[in-house]
């Protein structure tokens, strides 16, 4: 990663996984970073999540991929199963030779906590980086030379040379720039939660012990399996369309719902389902791509410039290989505008590419039957060790080189 000469003041706005690798990879570039986050105390809220090898690698830039294999499972396998039948449909080794020579980085399930915490940790230790909770962004000024944010709390303004707005799916900053309206409902919720592996008895418990991710799909609903936490916890996912959705109530997608859609599972599906956490429903929402990323020197990351739905599991690895390509812009400009538009023209066009595909292939993932019949045959043709499908999102575009650093 390029490092600039003349350090900048950077503020990041959002302390989840994006905003801590954003201020991570900044404060690597060279630069003096001061990362706000609204909640009392940093932390994530959610279960496991999936790292491909596009993750990996922007971990391994990151200076933190050694810290996060530390708890994290190396899967063999990526299995598709058909949730009524319980037949396998498909399924990709990710410890062959094909995997290796091709994407050269680990595919990696890990909790969403350790992966945080890892960043975390790598923030704290880094002399350039200054965290700070219990700052609520109410509004943002840039002129020609600076950005200065203000909060709801009395801690006083916060003055930077540039800004990265890193504030998630709700970002206050996007609605302030962009103005594009609330995000789009995809009409499905998700309940998803972690238990300790030895509560998985009879099929699960094989399942559990493959280390596999396990995908069900099924009539608009899918469940998915995998262990985390050097395999201490198993991660489960349920995710079902509601019919009962209606954009000005939460009186949808209930437990009750939950049940129905699974109803006519297969029995290993209906065995996990008892065990899915019902403590919180998570709708699913995602917005249409849009190229209004930078806006002078205040610049979208992550969710906050490209929600996605999770089919194709690249929501954190696309808010990570936001941050490297930032970081590399950063230590490559004494702009931050010209860094910034650098950074978005990078990405832009990606990261479209993976909403609109995240979508299509829920659609896939979701079809009924004679739709399903068709999925499952097709991809019964289909090689453990055939990634043509897969690989344009498991790898990154490359790096560009950026523009000499101007001397000060």
């Amino acid at each position: 990663m390029p490092v600039t000469t003349t350090p900048l003041r950077i503020a990041v706005v959002g302390g989840g996984i994006g905003g801590l690798a954003a201020a991570l990879a900044a404060a690597r570039a060279g630069h003096r970073v001061t990362l706000v986050e609204r909640a009392a105390r940093f932390g994530e809220i959610g279960a496991g999540l999936q790292l491909a090898p596009n993750a990996s690698l922007a971990l391994e830039e990151l200076g933190v991929l050694a810290e996060v294999r530390r708890t994290a499972v190396a899967p063999p396998r990526l299995v598709m199963m058909d949730a009524l039948t319980g037949d396998q449909i498909t399924a990709l080794d990710l410890r062959s030779a094909a995997y290796r020579e091709r994407f050269r980085h680990p595919y990696l399930v890990t909790h969403r906590t350790d992966l945080h915490a890892a960043l975390l940790a790598a923030c704290r230790e880094h002399p350039a980086i200054t965290l700070r909770t219990g700052h609520t962004v109410t509004h943002a000024e840039q002129d020609a030379t600076a950005v200065r944010l203000r909060f709801a709390e009395p801690v006083g303004e916060l003055t930077a040379d540039a800004v990265v707005a890193a504030d998630g799916l709700h970002s206050r900053l996007r609605q302030a720039l962009v103005g594009d309206g609330d995000p789009v409902c995809s009409r499905y919720v998700a309940f998803r939660g972690a238990l300790p592996t030895t509560r998985m008895t009879g099929r699960m418990s094989r399942h559990a012990a493959s280390e596999a991710v396990m995908v069900w799909a099924g009539p608009r609903m899918h469940l998915v399996q995998y262990p985390v936490r050097r395999g201490e916890l198993y991660n489960q996912v349920a995710v079902f369309e509601s019919d009962h959705y209606t954009p000005d109530s939460d009186d949808w997608g209930t437990e009750a719902e939950l049940e129905e859609r699974f109803a006519g599972a297969c029995r290993a599906v209906r065995e996990a389902l008892p065990l899915v956490s019902r403590e919180r429903r998570w709708p699913l929402y995602d917005r249409p791509p849009v190229d209004d990323w930078v806006h002078g020197r205040i610049a979208l990351l992550g969710d906050a410039a490209h929600p996605m739905l999770q089919y194709l599991a690249q929501g954190a690895c696309q808010a990570l290989e936001d941050a490297v390509a930032l970081g590399q812009a950063l230590g490559g400009f004494t702009d931050p505008a010209d860094a910034f538009a650098a950074y978005a023209d990078r990405r832009r066009e990606r990261a479209a590419r993976i909403q609109t595909g995240a979508r299509r292939f829920g659609e896939i993932c979701h079809l009924e039957g004679m739709g399903a019949t068709l999925r499952n045959a097709l991809l019964a043709s289909r090689t453990p060790e055939d990634f043509d499908d897969v690989s344009w999102v498991w790898t990154p575009a490359p790096a560009s080189n950026p523009a000499p650093v101007s001397a000060p």
